[in-house]
């Protein structure tokens, strides 16, 4: 079994990224190694806070007023903040989250081929939706680097030319290579940033399904155990011993599922706020174009498009995967009751009372203390975004 050949089918793009953007916590690594810095990680950082972020909340401050213009200076600053939380999330808890990998790893290098069966199927439906956010974010960046490509051709010749981001900067940026490099640097910072969402939020859906497939396996191998002592295939005492072994692998996925909400409750909580915002925003864009017959390129309206969807995906992932993760922790006390607990003895039957009670809170993926992912929270977003776009409606008139 190929170990390296399951990561790559599971994570399948994530890692790939997570590498180019310097944050995989790749177990390999030893951790003196680990823990510094990574170049990659340190320049993406500089150029999403310098020539994007900072920019943009600067040109947020100059447009106060008109609403138009502080909704799309907003709009990609908030985007922005979302990336530089989540990389910057990614590397701090890094050493937790090298320790979620290599229980992964062990999973896939100990799975028997009933369990490796359910990992895989689990997995595919992880990489349907880590692709479907990456197709989105891909169609998106395209669209932003072919409109921004047409904006630098027209630009070029002209005495004042214009960046992506309009910012003055420590140096000349009207002369050549200056307006050049600056140009490409901003350009490429607007990649990263949807790069780095798409990442992130593709590593952590995935993890999130990972856990999934070992609950369902658990569930599993409890019924078998059951059912091998109700047949008397086993004696009592290996009962017990097998019984102990699920209560500690269980032991074991609560507490990988705990890291992965301590590392990232913090960041989801300003993703879940941003995404609310940020779906405001590009409705707020998209509905003024439409309905102002503004003289706007159908490339703008076209990313505008795209965009829209992307944060959709985004915020989806998460909670799709979230009650996924809520519905398959609940279901191993439900497991316990479908087993053939009454044709055991009532001692050992009691023995399973303690799965049960330990099953009673469901594992969940939270945004901070305010807040549960699930596809009812996906609703409550949309709605709540619509109220703050007719506020801003409101606002316009």
């Amino acid at each position: 079994m190929n170990v390296n050949k399951d990561l790559n089918y599971a994570f399948a793009l994530s890692r790939q990224c997570l590498r180019i953007l310097g944050v995989w916590p790749d177990p390999l690594v030893s951790l003196s190694e680990f823990q510094r810095p990574n170049i990659r990680f340190i320049v993406v950082t500089c150029i999403l806070s310098l020539y994007v972020f900072v920019p943009q909340m600067t040109n947020v401050i100059l447009a106060w007023g008109n609403v138009s213009r502080m909704v799309e200076y907003l709009s990609s600053a908030n985007y922005s903040l979302m990336a530089l939380c989540k990389l910057f999330g990614t590397w701090y808890y890094g050493k937790a989250l090298r320790t979620v990998m290599a229980s992964v790893i062990t999973d896939w290098t100990t799975s028997k081929n009933q369990e490796r069966t359910i990992m895989l199927n689990i997995a595919r439906r992880g990489r349907i939706l880590s692709f479907r956010c990456y197709a989105s974010m891909l169609c998106t960046v395209l669209v932003y680097i072919f409109f921004n490509i047409l904006k630098f051709i027209r630009s070029i010749s002209q005495t004042q030319r214009s960046l992506v981001f309009r910012f003055i900067l420590p140096y000349n940026i009207q002369k050549s290579p200056n307006y050049e490099i600056t140009f490409f640097i901003q350009l490429s910072g607007g990649a990263y940033t949807g790069m780095i969402n798409s990442t992130v939020d593709s590593y952590i859906s995935i993890l999130l399904l990972h856990i999934c497939a070992q609950l369902i396996n658990l569930r599993t191998s409890l019924n078998n155990l059951v059912d091998e002592l109700a047949e008397g295939s086993i004696s009592s005492s290996i009962f017990k011993k097998g019984l102990a072994a699920i209560t500690t692998r269980h032991e074991h996925l609560i507490r990988n599922t705990k890291t992965i909400n301590d590392c990232y409750s913090s960041v989801l909580l300003v993703h879940m706020l941003a995404a609310t915002f940020q779906l405001c925003f590009e409705s707020f864009q998209v509905f003024t174009i439409i309905t102002s017959n503004m003289d706007v390129s159908i490339l703008k309206l076209a990313f505008l498009s795209f965009y829209l969807v992307l944060v959709l995906t985004h915020l989806y992932i998460y909670c799709y995967s979230a009650e996924r993760l809520s519905t398959e922790s609940t279901n191993m006390a439900y497991g316990v009751y479908e087993c053939k607990w009454y044709d055991i003895s009532s001692k050992d039957a009691k023995n399973l009372m303690f799965i049960v009670h330990r099953s009673t809170v469901p594992l969940k993926l939270t945004a901070g203390k305010f807040g549960t992912f699930s596809l009812e929270m996906f609703g409550t977003t949309m709605k709540t975004s619509m109220g703050y776009l007719s506020a801003l409606l409101t606002l316009m008139d």
